[in-house]
């Protein structure tokens, strides 16, 4: 046999192994069909090896995994060239026995590639799931199963042909086949104040801070365990148990006083009881920082939990002034991190904080600025909290500030939806799902033609809504029984036993998100520029109000609350790419890398300084009501806190919702806790290497990203693991020397 051509690309089988690639196989598999067919149509030994050497190249050349259905298809093809027909049609054949064959059960060799770690593809698909564990591997296997069920039985097969075809993105399949929703806000406040049912066990109100913090996430860690998505909670509903446990501790010192005989004044006892609240304060917040990293939900990974931090949210007063001392307390441990199982202090991902601006935090000499420049410290050692402007948001949402639920999935405001007071409810109410059309695969099948991308889009749209149905009539028929936690029992609502959700899916109680992405590389493929060119914005713009009269025209109609939401694009970026790729081959600035731009964000690459970038995309998240979320890419800061300061206040003034995005790594074989930088291996795979030791054993390093709006901390997949390799940093020393500063600050007002 001819000498081989060398390939160190990877090959993905059906079962999400990935594999090396062996020519021989390909000479195989022709060899098979060639012995079918007469000897006068046969292929002789040079065409064969001419077609397994072509197809080598081929996946030599490519800079990404490639599946194995790819392969088949060039050795169809290859075949073809060779006008070997014959052949080529028992290839064909023997294809689709083989497919059949593998129908008869679809999920147990991903199963046993997922038991002895070899499915990639499933390793990598959350970067907060450690996927080497019982508890994940449990939730993963019978998320095969689901998943399995959900393709055969549950989709239409032309929501499931795009789904795979990577047209479109029908979220969280593993999930499908049992009712459970997205994400949510908990009604901490209700479940605390009223009492609450966990585990068939009545628990009352707490009687002191300490045991509503402990309540606080076993509720937390019950909801996670009874939903797939994100789910958020306020730290405002905490407070009121500080003057609790204020008096509590008063009179418990009083009476020690005079149990002693002693005659103490006030002051002295207010001395006290200050000191020992402060105590109890930072035990109960270290319960929920410690208890929320190392619960394990059912789902195989911590709470995806967000802590949201408003003080407008308490009553001006003491319980205003006592969420500020739970804030600075929150902020005080984040800034100190958690001790990995080395010892070593390090980032956590959860809970993530998003901390409010407004009037009275957010200017020098205002009421609780002090807390402000913490949360700025805060978030250049740990890249948290994120930011929400209150100015903005009320701009926007008809005078509310409320958190998103999980990372970025906001509720609308609804008029019919309100508390017993009158304002608008937030608290208690849920998403329904999420399906993603992708833009470039839109704007890539109209070859850039517009009157045809305005038609395709339309029909992805409408394939899209049929998606979105499905997921609504899914959690249709749910009975409360499901989940006490959430439906009985307060998290969302207090429904009787025996009673279904259907109620809470109408009227906007609920939202349902269409997902969208690739925004800058439509551009590119349509117009031959970026969305940030004049040209390019203006038809991003358009494509984005075209997806809000969607949803408009279908909320209308149905009384269902459809809502344009930013996807996050974790996994997903990798998945449409590869299909762009497979589709449409390589196409400059639209399917050249392994990934595809998130929402409506400037590209990774483009070189942007950060006040620029926030303006710009404060444009775009007002057309994403349903979800969405901005970062700046910032070096170190943690020795320039005035320069983060900048940028939050640049935030309050001209964007809802965003964060800043830095390094926080620590290497256990050396002690470097630097940036741990992406390389290029042998094989031209990318992974991490401590630059000063050249560790890059994954076990021995602690590495941190904001990945789609909240921290991951188990590495991505290579897709991801790209952009992150790509991403340009939008603030560098020269923004913030003096006259920059002042001109960028300036352009605030």
């Amino acid at each position: 046999m001819d000498k081989q051509i060398e390939v160190k690309t990877n090959v993905i089988k059906r079962n999400g192994r990935e594999v090396h690639f062996h020519e021989d196989k390909i000479v195989d598999a022709i060899k098979k069909a060639n012995n079918e067919v007469d000897g006068i149509h046969q292929m002789n030994p040079a065409q064969v090896q001419a077609v397994a050497d072509k197809i080598a190249m081929q996946v030599a050349k490519s800079s990404h995994a490639v599946n194995v259905e790819d392969i088949q298809d060039m050795v169809e093809t290859g075949i073809m060239e060779m006008r070997c027909y014959e052949v080529a049609q028992k290839y064909v054949r023997y294809r689709y026995k083989r497919e059949l064959s593998r129908k008869t059960n679809t999920t147990d060799n991903g199963i046993l590639a997922l038991i002895d770690q070899l499915n990639e593809e499933v390793k990598q698909e959350n970067s907060n799931k450690n996927p080497v564990i019982n508890s994940t591997q449990r939730d993963y296997m019978a998320g095969e199963v689901s998943k399995d069920l959900t393709k055969r039985v549950l989709l239409p097969e032309e929501i499931v042909k795009a789904h795979e075809e990577g047209i479109i993105h029908f979220h969280d399949s593993d999930y499908y086949a049992q009712r459970e929703h997205n994400c949510d806000l908990i009604n901490l406040e209700d479940m605390l104040q009223n009492g609450t049912v966990i585990s068939e066990t009545m628990i009352e109100k707490p009687h002191s801070f300490a045991t509503a913090c402990n309540v606080a996430t076993q509720i937390v860690a019950q909801v996670a365990s009874n939903q797939y998505g994100g789910q958020s909670f306020s730290l405002a509903h905490l407070a009121p148990f500080v003057e609790v446990s204020r008096k509590r501790i008063t009179s418990h010192v009083k009476a020690e006083f005079e149990e002693a005989g002693i005659q103490a004044t006030d002051e002295q006892i207010a001395q006290i009881v200050k000191k020992r609240l402060q105590k109890e304060i930072a035990s109960g917040i270290q319960t929920i920082q410690y208890q929320l990293v190392t619960l394990m939900t059912t789902n195989g990974q911590t709470p995806f939990v967000t802590m949201f931090i408003y003080l407008d949210e308490a009553k001006e007063g003491v319980i205003r002034d006592d969420l500020a001392i739970l804030a600075e307390e929150v902020f005080r441990q984040r800034i100190q991190g958690i001790k990995n199982e080395k010892g070593v202090w390090v980032t956590p991902a959860f809970p993530k904080i998003i901390y409010v601006l407004d009037e009275d935090n957010v200017t020098e000499g205002s009421p609780y600025y002090e807390l402000t420049k913490i949360a700025a410290k805060c978030t250049a050692k740990r890249m948290v909290p994120d930011y929400i402007s209150a100015k903005v948001m009320k701009e926007i949402k008809d005078g509310n500030v409320y958190t998103c639920m999980g990372c970025r999935s906001f509720l609308t405001v609804e008029d019919n939806v309100r508390n017993e007071d009158g304002t608008h409810k937030f608290y208690g109410r849920f998403n329904q799902g999420v399906v993603t059309i992708n833009l470039v695969d839109v704007a890539c099948s109209s070859d850039g033609d517009m009157d045809k991308f305005w038609s395709i889009l339309d029909e992805r749209l409408e394939l899209c809504h049929k998606a979105l149905r499905c997921r609504h009539e899914r959690l249709k028929g749910t009975v409360s029984d499901v989940a006490p936690i959430l439906w009985q029992h307060g998290a969302l609502a207090r429904l009787k036993k025996g009673e279904t959700i259907d109620k809470l899916l109408y009227g906007g109680y609920s939202t349902i998100s269409l997902g969208y992405a690739g925004l800058c590389e439509m551009c590119y493929r349509m117009l031959g520029v970026s969305h940030t060119d004049p040209m390019g914005k203006e038809f991003a713009l358009k494509v984005m109000r075209r997806l809000n009269d969607k949803c408009k025209e279908w909320k209308q109609a149905e009384n269902i609350s459809y809502s344009v939401y930013g996807t996050p694009m974790e996994s997903t970026t990798y998945k449409f790419a590869k299909c762009l790729q497979k589709r449409f081959g390589i196409i400059p600035h639209v399917t050249d890398k392994n990934y595809i731009t998130n929402s409506y964000h400037i590209h990774v690459t483009e070189q942007v300084d950060a006040f620029k970038k926030l303006r710009f995309e404060s444009e775009f998240q007002k057309l994403s009501p349903g979800g969405a979320i901005s970062y700046v890419e910032v070096p170190n800061m943690q020795k320039n806190i005035p320069a983060v300061l900048s940028v939050m206040k640049y935030i309050y003034e001209n964007i809802m919702y965003a964060e800043l995005n830095t390094k926080s790594d620590y290497c256990e074989v050396c002690g470097y806790d630097g940036e741990i930088r992406i390389v290029e291996d042998e094989n031209g795979k990318l992974v991490w290497e401590c630059p000063n030791c050249g560790n890059r054993d994954q076990a021995k390093m602690s590495v941190a990203r904001r990945t789609c709006g909240y921290i991951g901390t188990q590495f991505w997949n290579q897709g991801r693991t790209q952009e992150i390799k790509d991403r340009v940093l939008h603030i560098s020393d020269e923004t913030f020397k003096e006259d920059a500063l002042s001109e960028n600050v300036g352009a605030m007002h």
